[in-house]
């Protein structure tokens, strides 16, 4: 640790969030005062409820730029040579451009912003909903229902995000909707791919035992539930997600309760 962090001007913290505190304490001792850290782990402390860049200040006690890099990128394509855009936010406007300019490449353009909460939830609560996409594909039904799902997938997300301080902008943005219609859609989502096999009918711990990867919105779901509760806010999406985690709820029974909940008007 000492010798990867002496002199580095650039941390890029690429953990899984339930794994981020540990190692940002073992840092910590060890990381320049003056090095910007990158976060590009999309997930939230179960726990706390504390997004990467709440953790960070509290373990690095406020000391170092952060800035979040986040948006709609498989990090295969991106190693292919695909064009993709994505998003360097940071209250800090420095630090998100030396981000920019150190990071972007001839197939990766970042754009910069300065709203952390919206991009962190945007990145965090996507994978929540992929899952949920996962489980509608799953059970055989087809893009009318997926895109349904994005839709109000996003509503979810906003509503959660405004509530913690985020821009609605943010959301409608590459952190926001771009990275949750690659994740819904895209055949390379770790998220999806569980949700799929949730809708298959197989059990949580069958499918996490043939991954290698870690999908994020398993351990995320239970979070953005802890914070929707908190805070009064209603996410039937996520509920129904976290019901099929780890209540052993059918998708098809979780699908079901969605579309027979009261009529509403749309926008509210």
């Amino acid at each position: 640790m000492a010798a990867a962090l002496h002199e580095a001007s650039m941390v890029l913290l690429a953990a899984p969030s339930h794994t981020a505190r540990e190692l940002l304490t073992a840092m910590s001792s060890h990381v320049d005062q003056e090095a910007i850290i990158v976060s590009v782990s999309k997930g939230i402390e179960i726990e706390s409820g504390k997004r990467i860049s709440e953790i960070a200040r509290e373990v690095l006690r406020n000391a170092h730029p952060f800035v979040c890099l986040s948006g709609p990128s498989f990090a295969k394509e991106v190693v292919e040579g695909h064009p993709t855009a994505i998003v360097a936010a940071s209250k800090d406007s420095a630090a998100a451009r030396t981000v920019q300019n150190d990071l972007s490449f001839e197939n990766l353009r970042i754009y910069t912003n300065t709203d952390v909460v919206g991009t962190e939830l945007g990145g965090s609560v996507k994978n929540v909903m992929a899952i949920a996409a996962g489980m509608t594909s799953g059970l055989g039904f087809g893009s009318n229902s997926v895109a349904a799902l994005i839709t109000r997938g996003l509503a979810e997300i906003t509503r959660l995000a405004r509530r913690e301080g985020a821009q609605v902008e943010t959301l409608m943005g590459l952190a926001g909707l771009g990275d949750l219609v690659l994740t819904c859609t895209g055949s390379l989502s770790r998220n999806r791919f569980v949700g799929e096999e949730l809708g298959k009918g197989k059990s949580l711990v069958e499918i996490t035992a043939g991954l290698n990867e870690v999908a994020e919105g398993i351990n995320t779901a239970r979070a953005v539930k802890k914070l929707a509760d908190r805070a009064g806010l209603e996410m039937p999406i996520t509920n129904e997600v976290n019901a099929v985690l780890y209540d052993g709820k059918p998708a098809r029974e979780a699908v079901a309760e969605l579309m027979s909940r009261p009529l509403r008007e749309e926008i509210n």
